[in-house]
């Protein structure tokens, strides 16, 4: 066993299908914290792997998201992704009051008054599909433009503008050592964007997610300019970086485990608690995401973290924890709705969790009304999967009914 004052270097590049990175599975089995070093930046960080853990790390605010942004942090792509004013970066009290104005735009009752939208635009990309000859990439024909123009679309962008938004979201998740220039180009240009483009909604408001966010108010509080533009931001990523990958990757799951398939068929009831069973074991990521840094000296599960450590957490070890869920790595999808944190906890939980469920309920759930046969239309081992970005998903989904 590797000694637990040993950094271990950690690239997380593992990219073969669906399977658990066997670096993680393997820090999962140490008996306390690890010390890490990841591709970029200039210092090392402890890495966390067990839920109750990840648990006290992201609600203990002894560990700041905004201490990091001083300095060359630990992580996994040339260029930081989030900007040093993004809620992901901000401790409370701070996020907690741009949490509290954002929530009001993902009310279950807003959500549902979205549904409409979200159903018509599934449907016109299925009808689409159904028009073509099989074998036809569900990936393209689905996964890719549902999400992608969905926010679009919720937030307002003019469709003329959705191709350039698209290469610049796509610029600014690639991982390779020379995309840092062109990575932090389309951060700024997206930046510059939505800064526009509140202004423009603050001048002629309308139905759209940035004038409901504009609108919003706690007590004598609201958004400004710059955090308005950044919340939109922040949530277009977030869109391209979660939804997009969990259609295939959820549709890759149902397509090779017929026992799944058999399950919901016929009891659309069920296909929440199996998308979220699901959720819990796809490694929708590599490796690991935001550090905190700690503001003074913790002990965790024995370990001394000192005052100016980074600390990762791991969401996808966390979901496997066998403390958490018996069986972790056993997909069941009677399996007891217990929380798991694929869309992150504490005050960092995704705001937008509401929508993001009801566009994967809307996904699948269509899907398989509109294509009761569907199946793979290639060996699930000749499927391609993404290399080159933090996220884990198919580049092509090939199917046929």
């Amino acid at each position: 066993m590797t000694p637990d004052d040993e950094t271990l270097a950690c690239p997380f590049d593992f990219s073969e299908g669906l399977e658990f990175d066997p670096c993680l599975a393997a820090l999962m089995e140490r008996n306390s914290l690890t010390r890490i070093r990841l591709p970029y930046g200039d210092a090392d960080a402890w890495l966390v792997t067990g839920f109750e853990g990840v648990q006290q790390v992201t609600t203990d605010q002894r560990f700041s998201r905004a201490g990091i942004m001083e300095f060359d942090y630990p992580r996994l792509t040339p260029e930081p992704i989030v900007s040093p004013e993004s809620i992901n970066v901000m401790d409370p009290p701070l996020s907690s009051r741009l949490r509290r104005l954002a929530s009001q735009a993902f009310t279950q009752r807003q959500v549902d008054g979205m549904r409409d939208k979200i159903t018509r635009l599934t449907d016109s990309l299925l009808d689409e599909m159904a028009a073509q000859q099989p074998p036809v990439d569900l990936v393209r024909h689905l996964s890719d433009p549902m999400p992608q123009q969905t926010i679009f679309e919720l937030l307002g962008i003019p469709q003329d503008d959705w191709p350039l938004m698209q290469r610049n979201l796509q610029q600014l998740l690639a991982t390779g050592p020379d995309s840092r220039e062109k990575a932090a180009a389309a951060k700024a240009a997206l930046r510059a964007y939505f800064g526009t483009l509140v202004q423009q909604r603050r001048a002629s408001p309308g139905d759209d997610l940035i004038s409901v966010l504009a609108s919003a108010v706690d007590g004598e509080d609201a958004f400004d300019d710059d955090e308005l533009a950044v919340m939109a931001l922040t949530l277009t990523l977030s869109g391209q970086d979660t939804v997009t990958c969990q259609i295939s990757d959820i549709a890759y799951l149902l397509l090779t485990r017929p026992e799944l398939m058999k399950h919901i068929d016929g009891r659309p009831e069920a296909l929440t608690d199996v998308i979220n069973e699901l959720l819990r074991v796809i490694p929708f990521r590599k490796g690991v995401g935001i550090p905190r840094v700690a503001t003074e000296d913790v002990v965790m599960e024995g370990v001394r973290i000192r005052k100016g450590d980074f600390v990762h957490v791991s969401y996808l070890t966390a979901n496997r924890d066998p403390r958490r869920f018996p069986d972790p790595d056993f997909i069941d999808p009677d399996r007891c709705s217990t929380p798991h944190m694929t869309f992150g906890w504490g005050g960092h939980r995704c705001v937008a969790v509401p929508l993001a469920m009801a566009e994967l309920e809307v996904a699948i759930g269509r899907l398989l009304d509109r294509f009761p046969t569907l199946r793979l239309a290639v060996p699930p081992e000749d499927v391609r999967w993404d290399t080159k970005t933090i996220r884990r998903f198919p580049l092509e989904l090939p199917v046929t009914w």
